[in-house]
């Protein structure tokens, strides 16, 4: 198949969700055509709420909706649904542990065109460190559908990383999808490269490079960012030796800290955490930015090599 974008997955999954329960409200800021959202505004107009340009205001109804006994599914840009909303997701979501689902669409630097100020690479850091919050991640259209499902089905806030660019089939419609539990795509015993969303493409096909130079890396996607599924990444830990992690994001705070976070305290081993080094984004392409910024496969293969080569000589 070729790439598709993971936004219109959560449009069509919203759909399906809408024709078996009826207990789901959808709602966004005024973004739907984006969001794809209106797909859902189509079919069921009466439990779908556009709040207009006020995505404060958009995290306060929607508390309020998952009170009266809703599962709400609230969008928008996620530079929009996590940074100018953090105070409301923290004070009226998370602290009471409501049922909102923050699915955010154009994540990343692959939302391209759209320059530095839309491009959003704080949002995992700004979710994960928010108590009770659930951090999902998926990594194609499969995925998604069962991320949208499982996020339907968890009593309790939820963030949703959705992304504006196609994203690379690499899961199954077959593959389960549990939160807290993650998928290895490639076996390896050399080292592990832990990517998610967009980027577990990028590492397969980095994978397979490295394979032809004679290495044999493991490739693990991480859909569920919090909560980790730490029995699999330690695992990973005591049988491959090393990790390099791969993400869309900041390198600050996202799926590489969870990651060094946890088998630090455990199992120290070496780990690389390629993503942005501490700067915005900027105007271009998706394939452009992906190799400006160092996260594309030809810079996964070129950090493995060197990273594995540190590590051998300081053995």
């Amino acid at each position: 198949m070729k790439p598709i974008p993971t936004r219109l997955a959560y449009g069509q999954t919203l759909v399906k969700l809408g024709r078996e329960f009826d207990n789901i409200i959808v709602m966004d800021a005024d973004l739907s055509n984006s969001t794809q959202t209106s797909l859902f505004a189509k079919e069921f107009p009466d439990r779908f709420i556009n709040v207009g340009i006020a995505e404060q205001n958009l995290m306060g109804v929607a508390s309020g909706l998952a009170l009266s006994g809703k599962v709400v599914f609230a969008s928008s840009f996620a530079i929009f649904a996590t940074g100018r909303t953090w105070e409301q997701i923290r004070n009226s979501i998370a602290y009471m542990n409501l049922n909102v689902k923050i699915a955010a669409t154009h994540s990343g630097l692959s939302v391209g065109p759209d320059g530095a100020s839309h491009q959003a690479l704080e949002d995992l850091a700004l979710m994960r460190v928010i108590p009770n919050m659930v951090v999902l991640s998926p990594a194609d259209v499969y995925q998604t559908e069962k991320a949208i499902y499982a996020a339907y089905r968890y009593n309790g806030p939820v963030y949703i990383r959705l992304g504006r660019a196609p994203y690379p089939i690499v899961t199954t419609p077959d593959m389960d999808f549990e939160i807290g539990k993650d998928i290895i795509l490639k076996e390896g015993r050399d080292g592990t490269i832990f990517a998610t969303g967009l980027t577990v493409g990028e590492a397969l096909k980095a994978a397979e490079v490295l394979e032809e130079k004679g290495f044999n890396p493991r490739v693990v996607n991480i859909a569920s960012i919090k909560p980790l599924d730490k029995e699999l990444i330690l695992k990973c830990a005591k049988e491959t030796g090393f990790f390099i992690t791969v993400e869309e994001h900041q390198r600050i705070g996202g799926m590489g800290s969870a990651i060094a976070e946890f088998i630090v305290e455990i199992y120290p081993i070496p780990i690389k955490i390629m993503g942005i080094d501490d700067s915005f984004g900027e105007t271009g392409t998706p394939d452009f930015l992906l190799k400006k910024y160092r996260i594309d496969s030809e810079s996964i293969v070129e950090e493995y090599l060197s990273f594995i080569k540190k590590i051998k000589v300081g053995e």
